[in-house]
C-alpha cells in the first residue's frame, strides 16, 4: 500500500507550517530571487549535478534523439524537479528527461482545496493519481516527494475564483494555478535546493538563451501539437518563472506521447486525459458554486423586449454565451449580459445575429515575457480561450485611471464568447508574447439591451412582473393542441368544446 507522507525536504517545511505566502493581490506576480542562469548551450556541466548511475537507470528504453531535444539532452546532466500528476503526459516527460541523462526528482502536488466534499467519494480524490505516479517513478528508481499545497491553493486560486464569480466575472483557474502554485509557490519552495530547472508535461516549447547571450529573455513558443498546445495557460507567467522551466513535450504530438507510453510500458499508458477544473474532481461546478457562494433568486429578462421569462438561482451560475441550464422553451436561448447589482440575467435567441457580434474588447493586468510587449497598432494573433483557433487582431495601448495601462483589441472576425475575467493571450507567429485579462467594460459592440429591460432590472420588487412570458406561451400552446386534437364528434358536442376551452383559460389566468 502506498504511504503518503509530507515532504522531508528542508525548503518545503514552511509550506507545511502554512505560513502566509506571498502577497494577496488579486493578480499575484511572483518575484523570485535571481539566481545564476544555466544556459542550455554551455559545454560545462553544472558542478552540483550528477548523471544517473547504471543502477538507477531502471528499465532503459531507446528513445529517438529528436524526442529528447526539448528535454535539454545536449546539456545533461542537470538536476531537474519534475512535476508529475499520475497522467500520461507528465509520466512521459519524466521518462524523456531521465533518458536524456538528467538527475530527476519527481514531485506530486496535493492541491485538493479542502475536504468540503469528502462525502462524495469512498476514497481520496487524488489517491489513484498518486499510485500511478509512484508506479511510474518506481520503474526507473526516481524518488517521489508529495508536497501539500492545499491551503496555498485555496488562498491564492480558489478564493480568487469565488470572488470573481461574485463580481460577475469568469476567471480561469488553470492559468492561475500555473502562475501561483505549480510555478509559483512550488518553485519558490525549492529555490534553494539546487535544481537547475522545473519540468512538467505541458504542451509548450521554451527557448532559453545561449551562454553567449545569457541575459536575454527566455521565449515561449507554440507546441508542435496545435490541438493540445497549452501556451494559453502559461501566458501569464513572469520571465523569472519562464526561464526556470523545461517542457519535454514541446516538440512532440499527443499521438507520439501515447506511442512512447506504450513503448516504455508505463502503467498508466491507457489512462484518459483529465477534463474540467482540476480542483473539483468529481464535484459538479454548480455544486461547488452553490456550496461556496450560495443561491439568490433573480429574474431572466429578454434583452430585446424586457419580457420576464423566468427565474434563476444567482447570476454567478451563468457566463456570457452560456446556453446550458437556462431551461427556457422556444430556444435556443443564450446569456448575453448580466446586471450584477440587481441580480438579473439577460438572455436572447439572437446571440449569433450579425448586428450583435463583438469584435472589440479591452484587456488589463498585462503581462509580457519581454520588457516591451507588442507595438502600438501591431498586427498580431490572439486566443480568447484554450483552443487551437486564433483570431487576427490589432492592439492599441491606452492609459486609464481605473485599470492603468490597457490594450484595446480589435479582432479581425466576430467572437461571441468574450467573457470578462478570462485571459486573452497574444502571439507573433509561433511566439507567445504574453496575456492580459478581459475587462468587464465593453465598447459600443456589446450586446444591446433595450431600455425597458434595463428599467425592469432596477425594480426593487419584481413580484409585480407576474407570471413569466414563457409560461403563458406554454399555456396558449396547450390550448391550441387541445382544441385541434378534438375529433369531429367532440366538436359537435358544445359541452365538450366549452369544457376544454374553459380549462385552458383557467390555466392561463392562474
Amino acid at each position: 500500500m502506498l504511504r503518503v507522507v509530507a515532504s522531508t525536504l528542508p525548503a518545503l517545511c514552511p509550506l507545511l507550517r502554512r505560513r502566509p505566502m506571498l502577497n494577496p493581490e488579486p493578480l499575484l506576480r511572483l518575484r523570485l530571487s535571481q539566481r545564476p542562469f544555466c544556459a542550455l548551450s554551455s559545454s560545462a556541466p553544472p558542478a552540483a549535478a550528477a548523471a544517473p548511475s547504471a543502477a538507477g537507470m531502471g528499465e532503459a528504453v531507446a528513445v529517438e534523439e529528436h524526442l529528447t531535444r526539448c528535454a535539454a539532452s545536449g546539456r545533461a546532466p542537470l538536476r531537474v524537479a519534475v512535476l508529475v500528476s499520475g497522467g500520461v503526459d507528465s509520466s512521459v516527460a519524466l521518462r524523456l528527461l531521465h533518458a536524456a541523462g538528467h538527475r530527476c526528482t519527481a514531485f506530486y502536488l496535493k492541491i485538493w482545496f479542502q475536504e468540503d466534499f469528502r462525502n462524495f467519494w469512498s476514497e481520496c480524490p487524488w489517491d489513484e493519481d498518486l499510485k500511478y505516479a509512484q508506479a511510474v517513478c518506481d520503474k526507473i528508481d526516481v524518488p517521489l516527494e508529495v508536497v501539500h499545497l492545499s491551503d496555498e491553493y485555496w488562498n491564492h486560486v480558489v478564493s480568487h475564483i469565488i470572488n470573481e464569480y461574485r463580481c460577475g466575472r469568469t476567471p480561469n483557474p488553470d492559468v492561475l494555478c500555473n502562475t501561483r502554485i505549480k510555478f509559483g509557490a512550488f518553485l519558490e519552495a525549492i529555490e534553494n535546493l539546487g535544481f537547475d530547472y522545473i519540468a512538467s508535461g505541458h504542451y509548450a516549447h521554451v527557448v532559453h538563451p545561449s551562454v553567449e547571450d545569457a541575459g536575454a529573455a527566455s521565449l515561449l513558443q507554440l507546441s508542435k501539437d496545435k490541438i493540445k498546445d497549452q501556451t494559453y495557460f502559461l501566458s501569464h507567467l513572469s520571465q523569472s518563472q519562464l526561464r526556470r522551466l523545461l517542457f519535454p513535450l514541446g516538440r512532440i504530438t499527443k499521438d507520439e506521447v501515447r506511442r512512447l507510453a506504450a513503448q516504455m510500458g508505463l502503467p498508466n499508458q491507457g489512462r484518459k486525459d483529465s477534463q474540467g477544473i482540476c480542483f473539483l474532481g468529481k464535484v459538479k461546478f454548480s455544486e461547488f458554486v452553490e456550496r461556496h457562494i450560495g443561491e439568490m433568486e433573480g429574474v431572466l429578462l429578454e434583452a430585446e423586449s424586457g419580457d420576464y421569462l423566468g427565474k434563476h438561482r444567482g447570476f454567478w451560475f451563468y457566463t456570457i454565451g452560456q446556453r446550458q441550464g437556462l431551461r427556457l422553451p422556444g430556444g435556443p436561448w443564450y446569456v448575453v449580459e448580466k446586471d450584477v447589482q440587481n441580480n438579473v440575467v439577460f438572455v436572447s435567441r439572437n446571440y449569433y445575429s450579425l448586428d450583435k457580434r463583438r469584435r472589440t474588447f479591452r484587456v488589463g493586468s498585462l503581462n509580457w515575457f519581454d520588457d516591451y510587449g507588442p507595438g502600438n497598432s501591431e498586427q498580431l494573433k490572439c486566443k480568447v480561450r484554450h483552443s487551437p483557433e486564433f483570431h487576427g487582431c490589432t492592439v492599441t495601448k491606452e492609459r486609464t485611471e481605473e485599470n492603468g495601462d490597457v490594450f484595446v483589441v480589435h479582432l479581425s472576425e466576430d467572437d461571441q464568447g468574450l467573457a470578462a475575467g478570462q485571459f486573452a493571450a497574444f502571439y507573433r507567429e509561433e511566439l507567445c508574447l504574453g496575456s492580459g485579462i478581459i475587462l468587464d467594460s465593453w465598447d459600443e459592440m456589446s450586446f444591446p439591451v433595450c431600455s425597458r429591460a434595463l428599467e425592469i432590472a432596477k425594480l426593487e420588487d419584481k413580484s409585480s412582473l407576474g407570471k413569466p412570458r414563457c409560461c403563458q406561451a406554454i399555456f396558449i400552446g396547450s390550448f391550441t393542441i387541445l382544441a385541434n386534437s378534438m375529433n369531429q364528434e367532440e366538436k359537435s358536442s358544445p359541452s365538450g368544446y366549452k369544457w376544454r376551452v374553459s380549462l385552458s383559460m383557467h390555466w392561463m389566468k392562474d
